[in-house]
């Protein structure tokens, strides 16, 4: 029986060494590339040049190297395929059984802050991939590794049945094609991007498995959290856990509605969400201050939120999280007074967002059955709008204040959206209600003995003068609002009629 023949050629070489020394104890003669193959060599561990094999030197900066008839021959051939073997025994291929390849690190590449076009094109793996698809498509008669986390397993069954099993075989190999597909993708998206292009003809995209989740929105709903590769540190992908129980699945949604809301801020913040929605926002001079208002917007429903501030946590606020049960506190970071505190509660959920790093702007995709809808963040905010004052009075400096934080909130409530606040804080949240005035009739309801002095802001224009009126008969002095309604005049007139000084944007903030 001829010697069994292992091709390895790495770019990431955590346990290679180790791995290939085994291989070497069970039988395998290793031809290897480039790095490996001085690493290899370093280690006093027998090896083959690949240009050997192919009895061609490697040319074009290693640019080729294994694209080679000697080495996907050896791949490719098929054991139990009589033709297959007379041409290879014919053309004096030898087979190849096992691969061990990873790629050129493109994805590290690209995320280094000096990287030119030029280094990402560099750092496209071309061999790489040949080799894993080839060795992956013919997996019944080669063994394929991709990922050192594999290394252990297919040790383990060499040592005990000098093969590896047809499962582990074809596992490896979909594990390979998932390898390349996303390798690929990422490849595609750098270089979409780079050409400007905005709707491509087709849509490939890649996640990183972050973590598993007990279940979905429900118990009987399987579900896994996938991370972008090149997610923003600002998200809740990028979080760091501190403390407490896994993230549900529930837990992540409202976490990143949260995250979304407090960075509209630049002065200290405090967003509480329930359910998608938030129930309570406070500003303040300090964070303490911020978040005893966030709670007194809406005491009750903050019970079982997730709190997201925009400042560290400080003793003191923190003494003041611990009163009443909390899912998750989201923050830049936390005093170690702070962490004493809150780490008391065994199950709270305590996680770091670096949000001061810069964002970058990113394709929403929303799944459907059957299907996928892609279309831009809704980024713009109040200096984005083209204000227009439509009524007789203005709004005065206070309510100037108070318009600019509904604006801020009402973009992040599900339509249709209606919030009342004053200069600090929400006193009121209409959420996704079917028609306008009936989140209006809500946030008002809400808003009780504080709506007096409050203004409203709405995410979309008032279709006809009810919803105006209403507000004005609870004492909403000054709303902001798109406009654009063919009857806009019916709650301008409205406006007027109660002394309401309304502000008209042009940007509608739709959030199904």
């Amino acid at each position: 029986m001829s010697k069994r023949r292992a091709l390895v050629s790495v770019s990431d070489k955590t346990g290679i060494i180790e791995f290939v020394k085994a291989l070497v104890e069970q039988g395998f003669e290793v031809i290897s590339t480039g790095g490996t193959k001085r690493s290899l060599e370093e280690a006093n561990v027998p090896v083959i040049g690949i240009s050997e094999v192919t009895g061609f030197p490697e040319i074009l900066d290693g640019r080729v190297k294994t694209l080679h008839p000697n080495i996907h021959g050896g791949l490719l051939a098929m054991r139990d395929k009589e033709e297959h073997q007379k041409q290879v025994a014919e053309h004096q291929i030898a087979p190849i059984d096992l691969v061990v390849v990873n790629l050129y690190p493109f994805k590290e590449t690209i995320t280094k802050p000096d990287c030119k076009f030029e280094d990402a094109i560099e750092n496209i793996d071309i061999g790489g991939p040949s080799m894993l698809r080839s060795a992956a498509k013919n997996h019944n008669d080669v063994i394929v590794v991709v990922d050192p986390a594999d290394y252990e397993v297919v040790l383990n069954e060499l040592k005990s049945n000098q093969d590896v099993t047809k499962e582990t075989k074809r596992r490896l190999a979909a594990k390979v094609f998932r390898h390349t597909a996303a390798y690929d993708a990422l490849i595609a998206e750098y270089l979409t991007n780079a050409v400007g292009e905005e709707s491509p003809e087709s849509l490939t995209v890649t996640y990183e498995r972050k973590q598993g989740l007990r279940y979905g929105e429900n118990p009987h709903q399987k579900a896994t959290f996938y991370k972008k590769p090149l997610a923003d540190e600002s998200s809740i992908a990028s979080a760091t856990q501190l403390h407490g129980k896994e993230l549900s699945y529930n837990n992540i949604h409202d976490a990143d509605a949260a995250l979304a809301i407090v960075k509209e801020f630049n002065e200290p913040a405090v967003v509480a969400v329930k359910h998608m929605n938030p129930c309570g926002v406070g500003t303040g001079v300090t964070i303490e201050e911020a978040y005893g208002r966030a709670y007194e917007a809406d005491s009750v429903s903050i019970f079982g939120g997730i709190v997201a501030a925009n400042r560290e946590i400080d003793e003191a606020t923190a003494l003041k999280m611990k009163d009443i049960f909390l899912e998750i506190i989201i923050a830049p970071s936390f005093t170690q007074e702070a962490l004493d505190v809150l780490t008391a509660k065994k199950n709270l959920r305590l996680l770091t967002v670096a949000l001061d790093k810069q964002e970058k702007p990113e394709a929403m995709l929303t799944s459907i059955h059957g299907g996928l809808l892609v279309q831009d963040e809704d980024h713009l905010g109040f200096d984005d709008a083209e204000i227009s004052i439509p009524t007789k009075r203005e709004p005065t400096e206070a309510e100037w204040e108070a318009l600019k934080l509904a604006w801020k909130v009402v973009k992040h409530v599900k339509s249709n959206a209606i919030v009342l606040t004053n200069g600090q804080m929400t006193v009121g949240v209409g959420a996704g209600q079917m028609n306008r005035v009936g989140s209006a009739d809500i946030a008002i309801k809400q808003a009780s003995e504080r709506i007096e002095g409050a203004v409203m802001g709405s995410d979309a224009f008032f279709p006809m003068g009810d919803t105006v009126e209403l507000a004005g008969k609870a004492g909403v002095t000054a709303i902001i609002q798109p406009g654009g309604s063919i009857r806009d005049e019916e709650s301008i007139e409205m406006a007027d009629k109660y002394g309401i000084a309304m502000v008209m944007t042009g940007v509608r903030h739709f959030k199904h």
